[in-house]
C-alpha cells in the first residue's frame, strides 16, 4: 500500500503497518483493513500514546492517513447482488489509486452498519488536481488587505477575530500542474490540499467510477449516485473535522467546525459579521457565495427597512390631518350617507361611517409618503444589484474564481447524461467522441416538459379562481352578519368590515393552497428536469431554477395581482353590475372598500409573506431539530471514544445537491414580495430584515450541526438567480407604478385637490368621490331581501364608489369628465414614474462599475507576477537541464577517452 506522510517520526509506523497489511490483506477481502491492535505502543511516540486513543478521529487506524470520504452500507435481503457491486466498485477504486479501510458492523453502535473509509494519496490528489485545474499557492501575496478605515472603533463590536476572518494567508495562485510540482509552495504534502479540496477530488472519482466487471462495458453501472439509489450503499459523505461543541483532540486536525459554530452559527452572534473565508475554506466556494449574497442582501435591507419605517411613521404622524377619514367618521357627513348594497339579496344598505376604522387603517399605508417610498425602492433595487456585482467581483478575485468558467458544470458532462445517452458524436472543441441527445428525442422531452409546466400553472390559476369565487360567495354572508345591527356581533363589526373579513379568510385559504401545491410541484419540477436529461450540472440547475421560479411566481403572487389590479376595477354600477361567470352565476364582482383596495392588498401581502417566512423557519429549524434530537443527544452525551466520528456524522441529515437551490428560491420569492408590492406595505422590508437575520443563523446552524458536511463545489456567482433578480427589479417598477395609480387613491385625491377642491383643501372629497343612484331603479335581483329601515325611510338614493352622472342628468349613470381626467392623470403618473425611475436606474448602473478599480489592479498585478514567475521557473528548469546534459556529456567523453586508453594499452 502507498503511504505519504512527510514525517520522519512515522516511518517506523509505516513499516509496521505495511508488514501487517501484507499479512492480513487476503483475510480482509482486498479492502486494506488494518488489523493493528489499539493497544500497541508505537516506536517514536510516548508510551502512553496509543495507536488510536479515541474513535472521534478523521484518520485511518494508523493515525496518519486522513479519511477523505466515507461510504456506509448494511447487509439485507438482496445482499449477494449488492456485495458483488461493492466488490467490483471498491476494486475499481483501488485501481484508481484510492486507499480503503473498512469498519466492521460489530464495531458500530447499531451492530448493522459497515463503514468504508477512503483516503486519497498524494499521487491521486496531484493527478486529479491537474485534471480539475485546481488553483494552488505558488507565492505569498504582497498586496495589503486594505487601508485603515476612519472611526474603525465604531465597527469593532461587529468584528470577529482575525484568525477566524482570515484562516489562512493570502497567496498568489495558479492551476496545479503535476509536471511543475517544484513551482508551488509545497511545505507538507499532507496539508497542501485542504480537506474541502480533497473531498471534492474523491467525489469526482466516486461519481465516475464503474462497478461492472472487467471486460464488460455497462454504461448504466457507473458512479456512487447509482449505487446510492439502488441501495448498495446507504450514504456517502465527507467527515466533519470535529464535534461542533468542542475542539478536536488531535492537534494535527483542524477545528474549523468548532470555530464556525462559536463565531457564526449561534444566534447570539446575529450582530457579528460572517466569517466568509472560513465558510469558503470549510464548505467550498458555492456555499460561501450563497452566504455572502444573503449577508449582503440583509445589509441592504437595513436601508430599505429604515426608509419604510420613516414612511410608515409619516402616515401615523399625519393621522390627524386625514380629512377624508374625518369626513367618513363624521356622523353628520359619513353618518348621513347611505351606500348601495355591496352584493345581491344578502347585503343591506349601509352607512358610510361604518368603514371609519378601515379608512384610518388605509391612511397608514396610502399617503403621500408612499409615492416617495415606491420611487425609493425602484432606485434601491438597482443599487442592491449593482453593489452586489462589485462585492461578487471582489470575492471572485479573493477566492480564485476569476478564471473559473464552471469547468465542472460546463466542460464536464453529468454522469446521468453519459449513462442515458448512448449515441456518440465528435466534439468540435475537444475532438473527442462524446454522448449526445438526438434532436427528435430532445424536442419530444421539451414538449412533454412544457405541457407539464402549463398544466400545473393552469392548476394554480384554477385554484386562484376558486379562491376568488369563495370571496364572492362568502362576502355576502359576512356582509349580512356584520352589517346587521340586530346581531350581537355588531361589536366585532365595528372593527372588522366584510371586505376585511373576506380578505383575511381568503388569504389564509390561499396560503394553505400555496403550500399544498408547492409540496407537489417541487417533486414534479425535479422529475421533468430529470426527464429532459440536461447535459451539464449548470444546465440542470438553470432549467430547474426557471421552472421552479415560474411556478412560485404564479403561485405566490397571483392573488396579490388579483387584489392589486383586478378587484374593484370591473364592477359596473347599480342596475348594471358585472358578474364573474355571467349573471346566472350570481357571483357579483367585488367592490373595493371606500378607503380603497390598498388596505386589502396590504392584508394579502402580510398574510402570505409572513406565513411563508414563518413556515419556512419552522421547516428549516424545528423539523430537523426534532428529527435529529435523539441522535444529537446520543452523540453529545456519550464519550467521543465510544461514538466514532463517522457514526456521529452518519446520523445527520444529508445535504442534497439541490440544498442551496431551495435556499435561494426562498430568498428570491421574498425579494419579489418586497419589490413588486412594496408600495402597499412599506414595513415589508422590515419584516424581511428580521426574517433574514434569523435566516442566516438558522442556515448556519443547520450546516454546522444538523447536516453532514457537503461535498465542496465551486461557483463564481449566484447563477441564474442573478437574471431572475434583474427581471423582478424591472417588473417591480411597473407594478409599483400601477399600484400607486390604480390601487391607491392617491391620484384621485391629487386631482380633486388641484382641480376640483375649494381653497386647495380636501374638504368635500368623500362626497365628490361617490356617485348617486336612485333606489327605485335598482332591479329586484339586486335589492336586499330584508329591507331594514334603520335609516331614514325618506331616503330615495344611495351612493356608490365611482364617477358617474346622477339620475335625471342627460347622461345619467355614464362616466363624468372627472373620471376621464383622473384616468389621464393615472396614465401620466405611470409614464412619468417609470421614466424617472428607469432613467435613475440606468444612470446609477452606468456610474457604478461592476468591478472595482482596486480589484482590476490587483488582478493585473497577479497576472503579471504569474507570467514572471513562470518565465523564471522555465528558464531555471532549462538551465538545470542544460547543465545536467553538459555534465553527462563530459562524463561520457572522459569514459570514452579512458576506454580508448584501455584498448590501446591492451594492444600494446
Amino acid at each position: 500500500m502507498r503511504r505519504i506522510t512527510g514525517k520522519a517520526k512515522d516511518e517506523t509506523l509505516i513499516e509496521l503497518q505495511s508488514t501487517t497489511d501484507s499479512q492480513t490483506g487476503d483475510e480482509n477481502g482486498g479492502n486494506n483493513v488494518s488489523s493493528l491492535s489499539e493497544g500497541v505502543t508505537l516506536p517514536g511516540h510516548a508510551e502512553t500514546e496509543k495507536l488510536q486513543p479515541n474513535k472521534d478521529t478523521v484518520f485511518f487506524r494508523d493515525g496518519v492517513r486522513r479519511i477523505d470520504f466515507v461510504l456506509s452500507y448494511v447487509d439485507d435481503k438482496d445482499g449477494e447482488k449488492k456485495q458483488e457491486r461493492r466488490r467490483e466498485f471498491e476494486a475499481n477504486l483501488e485501481k484508481q489509486g484510492l486507499e480503503l479501510e473498512t469498519e466492521d458492523k460489530s464495531d458500530s453502535k447499531d451492530q448493522k452498519t459497515y463503514f468504508l473509509k477512503i483516503h486519497a494519496p498524494w499521487d491521486v490528489l496531484t493527478t486529479y488536481a491537474d485534471v480539475l485545474k485546481i488553483k494552488v499557492p505558488f507565492k505569498l501575496s504582497d498586496i495589503p488587505h486594505g487601508q485603515d478605515v476612519p472611526l474603525e472603533w465604531l465597527t469593532h463590536p461587529f468584528r470577529l477575530p482575525e484568525h477566524i476572518m482570515r484562516p489562512q494567508p493570502d497567496y498568489f495562485t495558479y492551476p496545479f500542474d503535476k509536471a511543475k510540482t517544484n513551482f508551488f509552495l509545497i511545505s507538507d504534502k499532507d496539508t497542501f490540499f485542504p480537506p474541502s479540496t480533497r473531498n471534492r477530488i474523491v467525489f469526482y472519482i466516486l461519481a465516475r467510477c464503474p462497478y461492472y466487471k472487467e471486460g464488460r462495458k455497462e454504461k448504466d453501472k457507473t458512479g456512487i449516485k447509482r449505487l446510492l439509489s439502488n441501495g448498495t450503499y446507504t450514504a456517502a459523505f465527507p467527515l466533519h473535522d470535529c464535534p461542533y461543541w468542542k475542539r478536536a483532540r488531535n492537534a494535527e486536525c483542524e477545528s474549523e467546525r468548532y470555530n464556525l459554530y462559536n463565531h457564526w452559527a449561534r444566534f447570539l452572534c446575529f450582530y457579528k459579521e460572517q466569517p466568509l473565508n472560513l465558510i469558503r475554506k470549510y464548505y467550498g466556494e458555492k456555499i460561501g457565495i450563497y452566504f455572502a449574497w444573503l449577508g449582503f442582501y440583509t445589509e441592504m435591507l437595513f436601508f430599505a427597512a429604515v426608509m419604510g419605517v420613516i414612511c410608515f411613521t409619516y402616515g401615523v404622524l399625519s393621522y390627524d390631518d386625514n380629512k377624508s377619514s374625518k369626513e367618513i367618521c363624521d356622523a353628520n357627513i359619513g353618518g348621513s350617507i347611505v351606500m348601495c348594497p355591496l352584493c345581491d339579496k344578502k347585503c343591506p344598505f349601509w352607512k358610510l361611517n361604518s368603514t371609519c376604522l378601515s379608512s384610518w387603517q388605509s391612511h397608514l399605508f396610502d399617503n403621500e409618503g408612499t409615492v416617495f417610498f415606491a420611487i425609493f425602492m425602484g432606485i434601491w433595487v438597482t443599487l442592491f444589484l449593482e453593489f452586489w456585482k462589485r462585492r461578487q467581483a471582489r470575492l471572485e478575485y479573493e477566492w480564485d474564481l476569476v478564471d473559473f468558467e464552471e469547468e465542472q458544470q460546463q466542460l464536464q458532462i453529468r454522469p446521468e447524461f453519459e449513462i442515458r445517452c448512448t449515441n456518440k458524436r465528435l466534439n468540435k472543441i475537444t475532438q473527442e467522441m462524446e454522448p449526445y441527445l438526438p434532436v427528435t428525442s430532445k424536442c419530444a422531452r421539451f414538449c412533454l416538459s412544457a405541457a407539464t409546466v402549463i398544466f400545473w400553472i393552469s392548476l394554480i390559476v384554477a385554484c386562484i379562481i376558486g379562491v376568488i369565487a369563495y370571496r364572492l360567495a362568502v362576502y355576502a354572508a359576512f356582509a349580512s352578519i356584520i352589517k346587521d345591527p340586530m346581531r350581537k356581533i355588531q361589536v366585532v363589526g365595528r372593527f372588522i368590515t366584510p371586505q376585511l373579513a373576506t380578505s383575511v379568510t381568503a388569504s389564509c385559504i390561499n396560503f394553505v393552497i400555496i403550500m399544498i401545491l408547492n409540496f407537489f410541484y417541487e417533486r414534479v419540477a425535479v422529475w421533468i428536469t430529470d426527464m429532459e436529461i440536461p447535459k451539464t450540472h449548470l444546465e440542470y440547475e438553470n432549467r430547474l431554477t426557471m421552472k421552479m421560479f415560474l411556478f412560485q411566481f404564479v403561485n405566490y403572487y397571483s392573488s396579490c395581482f388579483y387584489v392589486a389590479f383586478f378587484k374593484g376595477k370591473f364592477v359596473g354600477h347599480p342596475g348594471d353590475y358585472a358578474y364573474m361567470f355571467g349573471k346566472s352565476s350570481k357571483l357579483r364582482n367585488e367592490e373595493c372598500d371606500p378607503g380603497g383596495c390598498l388596505i386589502e392588498l396590504t392584508t394579502q401581502l402580510v398574510i402570505v409573506m409572513s406565513g411563508k417566512q414563518l413556515w419556512g423557519n419552522i421547516q428549516e429549524a424545528l423539523l430537523p431539530l426534532i428529527r435529529n434530537w435523539w441522535s444529537s443527544r446520543k452523540g453529545r452525551h456519550h464519550p467521543a471514544n465510544h461514538y466514532s466520528r463517522w457514526e456521529q456524522d452518519h446520523v445527520l441529515l444529508n445535504f442534497s445537491q439541490l440544498g442551496l437551490f431551495y435556499e435561494y428560491l426562498e430568498m428570491v420569492v421574498q425579494f419579489g414580495f418586497i419589490t413588486l408590492f412594496v408600495a402597499s406595505f412599506p414595513l415589508a422590508p422590515l419584516l424581511a430584515l428580521f426574517n433574514n437575520i434569523l435566516e442566516i443563523r438558522v442556515d448556519s446552524w443547520k450546516f454546522t450541526t444538523q447536516f453532514r458536511r457537503p461535498v465542496a463545489s465551486k461557483a463564481r456567482n449566484i447563477g441564474a438567480w442573478q437574471e431572475i433578480l434583474n427581471a423582478v427589479a424591472i417588473l417591480s417598477v411597473v407594478t409599483n407604478a400601477f399600484i400607486m395609480a390604480f390601487t391607491s387613491d392617491m391620484i384621485p385625491r391629487m386631482v380633486f385637490l388641484y382641480a376640483y377642491g375649494k381653497d386647495a383643501s380636501m374638504t368635500g372629497y368623500v362626497n365628490n368621490s361617490l356617485s348617486i343612484y336612485n333606489i327605485s331603479h335598482i332591479p329586484d335581483d339586486n335589492m336586499p331581501e330584508e329591507r331594514v329601515n334603520w335609516f331614514d325611510n325618506s331616503t330615495a338614493t344611495c351612493r356608490y364608489r365611482d364617477y358617474r352622472y346622477p339620475p335625471g342628468h342627460d347622461k345619467e349613470y355614464t362616466h363624468t369628465m372627472q373620471f376621464w381626467h383622473i384616468l389621464a392623470a393615472k396614465m401620466a403618473f405611470i409614464i412619468i414614474m417609470e421614466h424617472v425611475v428607469f432613467v435613475v436606474k440606468f444612470f446609477v448602473a452606468w456610474m457604478i462599475p461592476d468591478v472595482p478599480s482596486v480589484v482590476k489592479a490587483r488582478f493585473k498585478r497577479e497576472r503579471y507576477l504569474i507570467q514572471e514567475y513562470l518565465h523564471n521557473y522555465e528558464v531555471e528548469s532549462v538551465k538545470i537541464q542544460m547543465s545536467a546534459s553538459f555534465i553527462t556529456e563530459q562524463q561520457s567523453e572522459l569514459s570514452s577517452t579512458s576506454d580508448k586508453h584501455e584498448v590501446l594499452s591492451e594492444c600494446l
